[in-house]
């Protein structure tokens, strides 16, 4: 009988098999060939699901879930699914809790049902059966139930097996959103988990801490030893979650301090007692770290080599915000590497390496090779590109910046408008950063002069235009050649730029200026030119005139003035004869009137075309001018509003607003358009702790035995002994010579010969002592026989 029930069952689980196999084939089929798939009547679900054949239930249970996912509604099943949660099946457990997980709160009553089974699920002997029970129980979100669920968890963080642990520890979350008066018992039991042994657990409960209580880092101090020296074991999410807590709590307990390094220089011979200035006694500041500080960016080096770029980027920050120069410079490379991944994140990647180049930019000096623009690359990787290459180029050698500006003259005669744009700009970035390779800069932005394309040719005479101010005396070659170019020039914006330069140099060279030639050519043709350039031409001849009203008053100003009063009074001398004379002599002085200065006809012709013109804005300027100008013995002010020194234009990095942005965070890749604070949940750095504010150190002290983590280290016996001498205050020999001193072969013959010699009278003092007791025992016998005598005579 029980062979044949042995072959039933054999032939049972033979067929189910054949049954599993044949489904997964025709599943494997129906979706080679994409059919849609088909609902199955909700009397034959139910009836699989009720059935008492597990593989029954578990189909039932796949096609409960299948349509779940497609958004049928699965409600009218939650009875029949529920009471499946008793099973003992695991792949059947799994379905109903996600079915329970996704229903649980459209319907709390009927989940509350299965809340007592899956409390039973927490003593299961399978450690993933407990750790997906108490996953379960703190997915239901039901209010009524916090309680229990704080229980669990409990229970969950003193049980053996590290799976349930971490379970436990993302189950925190969960319960402080259902009901936040359960934090002081939370905080308990993420206490216990934070100084777990297992790594996965410590990781999972430090993404619990940042969720519920990250400014308590008060819990952090006596674990923090330990959870640094896990870092490196941890998975990725557990490292995102730590370095960020660290980063955090490295600036609440560690202060900035520094030093500061006196340069060493060689001083002469009777140099040597000179007394030292303040300028000698100042030296470069260097940071100091705090040893636990410093145990933190060790822990973070190995984790540059990570697999995952958000851990490499956090890394980054890290040094960035709490290291030195040379952790920064290790982490140059690894960030630069994050390149090759794939394309959707090359975006990303070049804003957090912008991000860093704005404060360290020499750092990228060996890796410019990798920032040239490829074909493949998209607009905004190519912008970011440009970019950082203007940001390494007064850092470089003249080799690599001459290859810069080639690489960047290339891309002025590309088929992109946006990329000849903005390469134009960048070659103004590089004018402007280093002055010593201005000139050739300048050279190859008068080329683009020449093009046909009006946008380019105006954006180069923008950049001119800003070179030329920085030194406008060794220019003057320069705008005499762009004038020339009014001839041809149509751009609106180019003829516009060109007129203000004339007109910014109307004052250099007196009379000999092109100034007044170029306003009398432009004036020929004022009705037929655009609003902007008619702006400039107004300005150039309000600048001419002011010139000339300044050079005539410093011509007709006496160079003496004791001649000038001589001169005043024979005047008011003659002017008293004249009146006697009856105005004879005022008659025969009378000269002829002298002809206009053609400058001045130029002004005022100018004053006529504009004055009707179209444009409300010209005509106003326009009379701005002309009162300005009205008097021409008083330009004082109309010389300081026109001819005021213009300021040094200065064209900063495009990403120059995101420099104080968080490394890695969302708020830095989308810039200016999250807001003045970021988006939602952005929260900035904090700065370092004052001096003398910060925590004790000793609270960071760990207790008990310093083992290094992941080791097992075997403590011989004598170590043992000596351990237990020094706590008794007995200070141990070694070897039996005194501390400090090393034992010769003297000294180990000497002390085999007292070993030897110690034996031998070892040996003769055993035989005395036998003797000795032979003799004692035969004086005992002795005495004994003598009181057996005299108790003999007694008795008679």
């Amino acid at each position: 009988m029980e062979s044949i029930s042995r072959i039933s069952s054999l032939l049972e689980t033979a067929r189910d098999l054949t049954v599993e196999a044949a489904q997964s084939t025709g599943a494997n089929r129906s979706f080679g060939s994409r059919a849609a798939v088909r609902d199955v009547p909700f009397l034959q679900v139910k009836k699989l699901l009720d059935s008492r054949h597990d593989r029954e239930i578990l189909e039932g249970l796949r096609k409960v879930i299948s349509m779940m996912y497609r958004a049928k509604p699965c409600l009218p099943y939650f009875s029949s699914v529920v009471k499946n949660v008793a099973s003992p099946n695991i792949e059947i457990k799994k379905l109903v809790y996600i079915y329970i997980l996704h229903y649980a709160e459209s319907e709390p009553d009927l989940a509350l049902l299965s809340i007592n089974t899956i409390q039973k699920s927490l003593t299961d002997q399978s450690p993933q059966v407990r750790a997906m029970a108490l996953r379960v129980m703190s997915g239901i979100k039901v209010p009524v139930i916090s309680q229990i669920v704080s229980l669990a968890i409990k229970r969950g963080c003193g049980d053996m097996s590290p799976h349930v642990r971490k379970a436990a520890a993302l189950a925190i979350p969960k319960c402080f959103k259902l009901d936040p008066n359960t934090l002081p018992q939370l905080l308990d039991y993420l206490s216990i988990l934070l100084g777990d042994k297992q790594y996965y657990v410590v990781g999972s409960a430090v993404t619990a801490f940042l969720e519920i209580c990250p400014d308590r880092i008060d819990l952090i101090h006596k674990h923090y030893r330990a959870l640094v020296r896990k870092l490196v074991d941890m998975d990725e999410w557990g490292q995102l979650a730590l370095i960020r807590l660290m980063t955090t709590y490295a600036r609440k307990c560690f202060p900035r301090r520094t030093i500061r390094i006196q340069k060493n220089e060689s001083k002469g011979f009777y140099e040597d007692d000179a007394p030292e200035t303040e300028g000698d006694a100042a030296g470069d500041e260097v940071p100091v770290l705090d040893p636990d500080l410093e145990l933190f960016l060790r822990a973070c080096r190995p984790l540059l080599s990570s697999r995952n770029s958000a851990v490499v980027v956090a890394v980054v920050r890290s040094f960035l915000h709490l290291g030195t120069p040379e952790y920064l410079d290790a982490a140059i490379g690894p960030l630069v590497a994050l390149l090759r991944s794939p394309q959707d994140l090359h975006q990303i990647v070049l804003y957090n390496i912008v991000s860093v180049c704005l404060l360290r930019p020499a750092a990228f000096v060996p890796y410019t090779s990798h920032f040239f623009i490829r074909s493949t690359d998209a607009p905004e990787a190519w912008r970011l590109k440009i970019e950082i290459l203007t940001l390494v180029f007064p850092h470089s050698d003249p080799q690599l910046k001459g290859l810069v500006l080639s690489e960047l003259e290339h891309f002025t005669k590309a088929s992109d408008n946006d990329l000849v744009r903005e390469s134009v700009r960048a070659i103004g970035r590089c004018a402007q950063s280093d002055s010593r390779t201005s000139s050739r800069c300048l050279n190859l932005l008068l080329k683009q002069t020449s093009s046909g394309d009006g946008n380019l040719v105006a954006e180069a005479l923008t950049v001119i235009r800003h070179l030329i101010q920085q030194d406008p005396s060794s220019h003057t070659a320069t705008v005499i050649k762009l004038a020339r170019n009014l001839d041809t020039m149509t751009n609106p914006e180019a003829r516009a730029s060109i007129i203000w330069l004339v007109g910014e140099f109307a004052g250099i060279g007196g009379e000999d200026n092109i100034a007044p030639d170029v306003l009398r050519i432009l004036a020929q043709g004022f009705t037929d030119e655009t609003e902007p350039a008619k702006l400039q031409i107004v300005l150039l001849a309000a600048k001419v005139y002011v010139h000339h009203l300044n050079r005539t008053q410093a011509a007709d100003t006496p160079a003496h003035p004791a001649e000038g009063y001589r001169s005043g009074n024979d005047g008011s001398l003659a002017a008293e004869q004249t009146e006697l004379n009856g105005g004879n002599l005022r008659a025969d002085r009378d000269p002829s009137p002298q002809p206009e200065h053609p400058i001045t006809v130029l002004w005022r012709y100018v004053l006529l075309l504009a004055r009707y013109d179209t444009s409300y804005d010209l005509r106003d300027r326009t009379r701005l001018y002309k009162a300005l100008l009205a008097e021409p013995s008083s330009t004082q002010l109309a010389s300081l509003m026109l001819l005021a020194p213009k300021p040094v234009p200065y064209t900063p990095s495009p990403s120059e607003g995101r420099k104080d942005l968080f490394l890695g965070s969302a708020s830095l890749v989308i810039g200016p358009e999250a807001g003045s604070h970021g988006l939602s949940g952005y929260e900035q750095l904090p700065d370092w702790v004052k001096e003398g504010d910060e925590p004790d150190p000793m609270l960071r002290a760990e207790t008990g035995a310093k083992t290094p983590y992941g080791e097992k280290r075997d403590v011989p016996a004598g170590e043992k002994l000596d351990t237990a001498l020094k706590e008794k205050g007995v200070e141990a020999k070694p070897n039996g010579l005194e501390k400090g001193k090393e034992k010769t072969l003297d000294d180990w013959l000497a002390e085999e010969d007292e070993e030897s010699e110690g034996s031998e009278g070892s040996t003769e003092s055993g035989d005395d002592e036998e003797e000795t007791e032979e003799e004692e025992s035969e004086g005992e016998g002795e005495t004994e026989s003598e009181d057996e005598a005299e108790g003999d005579r007694l008795v008679k």
